[in-house]
């Protein structure tokens, strides 16, 4: 390929937001545009400092506005203060051009509702259900009586189906909301006010309104809500403009109040606001989670420009949306959802008419209710029979002491990983006559007993549709993709009533475990006009496109326009260096026998020069005391959790500046950390390269002086998932290739991320070091040719014996500037 800031223009310049492009920033933004242009995607390693975000956004513009191939742009990031810095610089952007871009920065239900941000809903009922089933009462009040048919038009609408035809009426949607206002004559109460939130006062009540009587059937009125009422009388409109956000870009801070103070439901106004937007900023689970992905249905074509940031966490995000939990009390809610319904039809004869009337509403007789509930009611019990034998054959005498059992989650695999075969559990079931039309139908009967118990008035929420739909999944879905297992969650329960022993320390449930994400993924970018994936770590850029399932679109033809149709898609890639001053930073390669659980040893029995201290362990003490001693803040990223402990003691003897060792802990813990590391002088934090702190983070001006990458972090190879996700991967990209796709790569992504915490700036000075003898070029099962070129070169190699010297070298240097 030549060099494409040969090939244009350049009329790109007149959508970028700054005035002068970084170096290597005018190079990826053409690169990105040549892409586009030809309905491909652009794979991209810049680092800190490259402007990736600008890069993409101002591609993006030049081929939505200087061309007729795309309409839109699509972002997502799975970090929210790069979703943030893509607002920034979109409004950047806007700043400087005529005619702005109408962006919109999306965000979760539970974030926009007023009524659950401010706790009017039950505490046992989530946000998302409520609203649901508000919307859904809301959807039959406001029903226009004039369609025979409109009850499934109604339904329709709920699913998230267009109608051409408008089957609600406005007027009923202005009464209803009108009904939940303070001076309602009918509903008034004294002294209850207006509900507010985000600083914006609604024209509604606190309390949840309960419908009219004048427009409820029965003589028990449903509860509804006034914001989606609203909603229906504006015609499902938006009161709510562009022109509310700076530079033309909403956020929620912006369509939230603004919606609540006009009485229109906010989740409502974004869903409209982002199909009329050229720029929607989004996370992952808006464009890959199936649940999630609705919303963006309208928008998601092949008129459209993708670009996802962080693109190195696509695999395991993805493949984590992609896998499905069913949890035992959600079995057992299911079960007696049907127990409730098939409870009232034993009450009498009239009742048992009335039930199989509604049931049939949606064709589903009374004997598949009670066949399903005999269906969960084995299901539990098999659950628990199967974890009970696990942990018998694990951990002998613990029914008598279950609180000694592991405080870790533990897996049960369902089948041997190693192969492609049918799971324990569908063997049990067919043995027991539940065979695939039964599994099939758990959603069909489940969404029938959820309408029967709705229109019955019993007071449950039931939970079975959902649990169909997962049953019915897991009955489906192949057994190469997906590893089903028994997955025990370490919650201990105190002081709860239990229907089993282990339910004391664990919370059970089914998981069928995503194994393979890359046709997943390559179907998602196949529906769209093209697209630019970037991160400062996608290297090897050959792995990430065949991973990412970017090669296989490009080998086999796609769905993109006629030119394109038969010879594939073009996928190209590109990785710049780190743009800081070299002279900045210093970068070593620490040659240490190899930190592996052969080498090292037990981390809990080792202690400083004792019986058990061995030579491994000398190396890498006098490694990491030569580091933690460095100016400034220092980060000690250990391979895992159990090691950072060990590391941690024994830095809080060997050094005199204070040692925090975090640990696999609650968000506010692991911010409560972060704060006292960046207060006052230089600190040692001991964390695991697998933890949150070594990405995501951005550890701008002196946070952070040093980072310690020690050994490889890899993931437990031990773990059935991890097991079958590198059989998955030898099938689809050879044998040879299984263990460094699925666990090498992204290993070493880890580490580069934790690294590149260091610099962050042109004034910035730092070290960076790979500890262990796998960061080498000639060593046995060497990392080193999964480092970018540049990066390779940079380093400096070196025993732990002449670290400290070097490190003291070093800093003189800089402390002498």
């Amino acid at each position: 390929m030549g060099d494409p800031a040969s090939t244009g223009t350049e009329s790109w310049r007149t959508y970028f937001g700054f005035d002068e492009p970084y170096e290597n920033q005018a190079d990826a933004v053409e690169r990105a545009i040549e892409a586009g242009k030809a309905r491909g995607f652009l794979a991209m390693e810049g680092p800190c400092g490259t402007g990736k975000t600008m890069a993409a956004l101002t591609a993006g513009a030049t081929l939505v506005r200087d061309t007729d191939l795309y309409e839109r742009m699509v972002v997502v990031t799975p970090v929210k203060q790069q979703l943030q810095q893509f607002v920034d610089d979109l409004r950047a952007l806007n700043a400087g051009i005529d005619e702005p871009f109408d962006g919109i920065s999306l965000v979760g239900k539970r974030d926009l509702c007023p009524y659950g941000r401010e706790g009017q809903f039950p505490d046992d009922v989530g946000t998302h259900d409520r609203c649901e089933d508000l919307r859904e009462a809301t959807a039959r009040l406001v029903e226009d009586d004039g369609r025979s048919d409109g009850a499934a038009v109604a339904d329709a609408a709920i699913a998230g189906e267009a109608d051409d035809d408008q089957w609600w009426d406005p007027r009923k949607g202005q009464d209803l909301a009108a009904a939940a206002r303070p001076d309602a004559v009918e509903q008034s109460t004294l002294g209850d006010d207006t509900l507010q939130t985000a600083g914006a006062a609604s024209p509604y009540r606190q309390a949840q309104p309960t419908a009219p009587e004048s427009m409820a059937e029965g003589s028990d009125p449903p509860l509804y809500c006034p914001f989606e009422a609203d909603w229906y009388a504006r015609n499902k409109g938006s009161p709510v403009d562009f022109s509310a956000g700076d530079e033309h870009v909403v956020t929620m801070d912006d369509y939230l109040p603004a919606a609540t103070e006009r009485g229109t439901c906010p989740h409502r106004v974004m869903s409209v606001m982002l199909n009329e937007a050229d720029v929607i900023v989004g996370n992952y689970n808006h464009l890959f989670d199936p649940g999630s992905r609705p919303l963006l249905s309208d928008v998601l074509d092949n008129q459209t420009l993708v670009i996802v940031d962080e693109a190195h966490r696509l695999e395991e995000r993805v493949r984590d949306l992609l896998s499905d939990r069913l949890g035992r009390q959600s079995i057992v809610q299911a079960r007696n959802d049907c127990t409730t319904l098939i409870q009232r039809a034993q009450q009498s004869a009239d009742h048992k008419a009335q039930v199989r009337e509604v049931l049939s509403a949606r064709e589903v007789p009374l004997d598949a209710v009670d066949q399903a509930r005999k269906f969960y009611d084995d299901l539990v019990r098999w659950l628990d029979n199967r974890i009970e034998s696990f942990l018998d054959a694990e951990h002998e005498g613990w029914r008598a002491d279950p609180s000694s059992l592991p405080e870790h989650d533990r897996e049960i695999p369902l089948r041997d990983p190693d192969t492609v075969e049918q799971d324990e559990l569908t063997e049990w079931a067919e043995r027991k006559g539940y065979e695939g039309s039964l599994w099939r139908s758990l959603s069909k009967v489940g969404a029938a007993v959820e309408d029967a118990i709705d229109q019955l008035g019993l007071t449950r929420q039931p939970v079975c549709a959902a649990v169909g739909v997962l049953a019915g999944q897991w009955w489906e879905r192949d057994h190469a993709t997906f590893l089903r297992e028994v997955e025990l969650e370490h919650s201990p329960n105190h002081g709860q009533t239990l229907d089993a022993d282990y339910q004391a320390v664990y919370t059970p449930g089914l998981l069928c475990y995503n194994c393979m994400p890359a046709t997943a993924l390559r179907n998602v970018f196949d529906d769209l006009g093209g697209g630019i994936l970037m991160s400062a770590t996608l290297e090897p850029l050959d792995v990430f496109t065949r991973v990412s399932g970017l090669d296989s679109m490009a080998e086999t033809g796609s769905t993109a326009p006629d030119e394109q149709s038969g010879d594939g898609r073009p996928v190209r890639s590109t990785t710049y260096d780190l743009p800081f001053p070299p002279e900045n930073r210093a970068s070593y390669l620490v040659d240490a026998t190899p930190f592996t659980a052969r080498n090292r040893g037990d981390p809990g029995t080792m202690r400083p020069l004792g019986d058990n201290w061995n030579p491994t362990r000398d190396e890498y003490a006098q490694a990491l005391r030569a580091l933690a001693r460095s100016p400034g803040n220092v980060m000690v990223a250990m391979p895992n959790y159990r090691e950072a402990r060990w590391a941690g003691a024994y830095l809080q003897d060997a050094v005199e500046k204070p040692v925090l060792v975090d640990e696999s802990s609650s968000n506010e813990e692991t911010e409560r950390l972060k704060r006292e590391f960046f207060s006052g002088d230089g600190k040692v934090m001991v964390t695991s390269t697998r933890g949150t702190l070594t990405e995501g983070v951005d550890y701008d001006g002196e946070k952070l002086s040093t980072c310690a990458v020690v050994g490889i972090p890899l993931v437990n190879i031990g773990s059935p998932r991890v097991r079958g996700v590198q059989r998955a991967y030898g099938d689809a990209f050879g044998e040879d290739n299984a263990f460094e796709y699925a666990l090498t790569v992204p290993a070493v992504r880890r580490a580069r991320q934790a690294i590149g915490r260091v610099i962050r700036g042109v004034d910035e000075v730092g070290v960076r070091a790979l500890v262990g003898r796998r960061y080498t070029p000639d060593a046995r099962h060497s990392v080193s040719p999964y480092l970018p070129a540049g990066e390779r070169e940079e380093f400096t190699r070196m025993t732990p014996d002449f670290l400290a010297s070097q490190l003291d070298s070093f800093w003189a240097d800089h402390r002498a500037d």
